[in-house]
């Protein structure tokens, strides 16, 4: 009971130091198991393996828009430790975006399309509200195959991390190997001494109506309802930046995630490694309201990282 009670005080100071709306009172997820991560370096690569179970309180699984009970799964990711930022930023699809240091994914990406047609370019927004996918006060909810996995700011793992809104927090690993922080980082990305600061994004509504589709003004309800505005906010089309961190003092990209669009950002850097990709279902999608499908997608093997460690 202390702990429970311990757990929902640090979520409302997080809150509200976030400016996110008061979240209902957590519950543990139920005979879910014990949360069990590795994070190595080997050679060049940077190899997580996970049984995805969160190390935090969750919301109530299944519920009344999430079906899906938390079930452990057998994850191997690799990343480069040497990343490098390609020429040109890449389209973030349908996959995870990376890998929170609990080992439960990053999937910014709601599979419901409008219409249910994937090919309509009208991809639903999983955290602007106009889509109840039964996202919990985590900002997170669970896919058919019991995967636990954010879809914005992972509230009870910053709840589980010391000092959290006093220093720059490393919360995980990039598919192309650059390391996720959030929130606070240096005012000053080039001087470690410089005040922190909660970092905005650059993206914001656009204005007048859909041309097509959905037709409608422009309210988040879609992901192209959002476009990327230049020096609107502190980071750049793919979430982040280049700078200096506690963990690269002689500075690398850092990527961010926000609590405003994107969120988990949209847009690689780097390459992302294989490991991460998720193939989506057949065209023509699913309904609404059901979640993202399990890695590999219905009938579908998953591709490499989604196996059993070796």
């Amino acid at each position: 009971m202390f702990r429970a009670l311990t757990f929902v005080v640090i979520v409302a100071v997080l809150t509200g130091a976030l400016n996110l709306p008061a979240q209902p009172p957590a519950a543990a997820p139920a005979g879910a198991g014990t949360n069990r991560v590795s994070i190595t370096v080997e050679g060049d690569w940077r190899v997580i393996r996970a049984n995805g179970l969160p190390d935090h309180e969750t919301g109530r699984f299944p519920n009344r828009h999430n079906p899906n009970s938390i079930a452990p799964q057998n994850y191997v990711f690799r990343v480069t430790a040497h990343p490098v930022a390609a020429a040109q930023a890449s389209e973030f699809r349908l996959g995870l975006f990376g890998i929170a240091i609990n080992g439960v994914p990053f999937d910014p990406g709601a599979d419901e399309w409008w219409n249910r047609d994937r090919n309509s370019g009208w991809q639903y927004e999983a955290m602007t509200g106009h889509l109840d996918l039964g996202v919990d006060q985590n900002n997170a909810h669970v896919q058919p195959s019991g995967a636990y996995h954010y879809h914005g700011l992972p509230i009870g793992l910053l709840a589980n991390i010391r000092d959290a809104t006093n220093r720059m927090i490393l919360l995980g690993w990039a598919a192309d190997g650059f390391p996720i922080y959030a929130p606070w980082a240096y005012s000053n990305a080039s001087d470690a001494q410089s005040p922190l600061k909660k970092l905005r994004s650059s993206y914001r509504l656009k204005s007048g109506a859909r041309p097509s589709g959905p037709g409608g003004a422009y309210d988040g309800t879609f992901v192209a309802d959002f476009e990327y505005a230049a020096g609107a906010g502190d980071l750049d089309e793919c979430n982040g930046r280049f700078g200096v961190t506690p963990e690269f003092p002689n500075g690398s990209y850092e990527y961010f995630i926000t609590k405003d669009f994107p969120f988990i950002p949209r847009k690689f850097r780097g390459t992302p490694d294989a490991s991460f990709l998720r193939r989506g279902p057949p065209p023509g999608g699913r309904p609404p309201f059901r979640g993202p499908g399990p890695p590999g997608g219905p009938d579908r093997p998953p591709p490499p990282g989604f196996g059993p460690p070796p």
